[in-house]
């Protein structure tokens, strides 16, 4: 009786043990699991910064700016002795969004001085004295002058040429690099050799044809012309 207590007593220890085993087996398990949702998770942080095309994307306008620096602007400039000239230089401005720079003689010609019928008068002694020509304006330069692409330069015709109160601006420019285009207002005369003699007296810019307008000339016809240059 004796052995066989002892022989059931060694059999109950034996599973005993085999039972704590398999238990400890079980918890050892668990980190495993545990760590291996853990590193699924910490990837998730790792994308994030990786997703910076949004980022990325906002830069792209900032250059907009840049760009439309880079297709320069227009100025129109002009001399107007009764107010013509200024009439059609001011659609010119509203139609292509270009500055208006006014050449003024230091000493202003009044009516007296324009009749130009008056042997006497201030433009008919300039005509015949070409040395009196050299009329001083309150300001010849321009401005943020390398802004601008294009230049219209508008003025009334004096005895078949531009008003001489023009060539004090052409003559104090640089216009390299820029698209010139003459405008004037005359009641009979055509535009002449006027903006051919002006691109020789600059003597750089690319001076175009220019064009003629009646001294009663309309919005309208402005526009027309405008649209006929296909400017950029």
């Amino acid at each position: 009786m004796k052995k066989s207590a002892a022989i059931f007593l060694g059999l109950a220890m034996v599973l005993s043990l085999a039972a704590c085993g398999t238990s400890s087996s079980n918890e050892t398990s668990a980190p495993e699991t545990s760590t291996s949702t853990a590193s699924s998770e910490t990837q998730e942080p790792e994308a994030t910064p990786e997703s910076t095309e949004p980022a990325e994307s906002t830069e792209e306008p900032s250059s907009q700016p840049e760009t439309e620096d880079e297709a320069g602007g227009t100025l129109v400039v002009y001399y107007s002795a009764t107010g013509n000239t200024e009439q059609v230089a001011n659609y010119i401005a509203d139609i292509t969004g270009g500055d208006l720079f006014e050449l003024e003689p230091v000493e202003p010609y009044t009516s007296d001085d324009l009749d130009w019928t008056n042997d006497n008068s201030r433009v008919s002694q300039e005509y015949y004295d070409e040395s009196l020509r050299d009329v001083e304006l309150v300001a010849d330069t321009v401005e943020n002058w390398d802004s601008y692409d294009t230049v219209f330069i508008g003025y009334p015709i004096w005895w078949g040429i531009a008003a001489w109160p023009t060539d004090g601006f052409v003559e104090a420019n640089d216009f390299t690099g820029k698209t010139v285009i003459p405008f004037c207002t005359s009641s009979s005369s055509g535009l002449g050799e006027s903006g051919q003699l002006l691109a020789e007296l600059a003597g750089t810019g690319d001076w175009q044809e220019g064009m003629r307008f009646r001294s009663s000339a309309s919005e309208a016809d402005v526009q027309e012309w405008i649209d006929s240059l296909s400017l950029s």
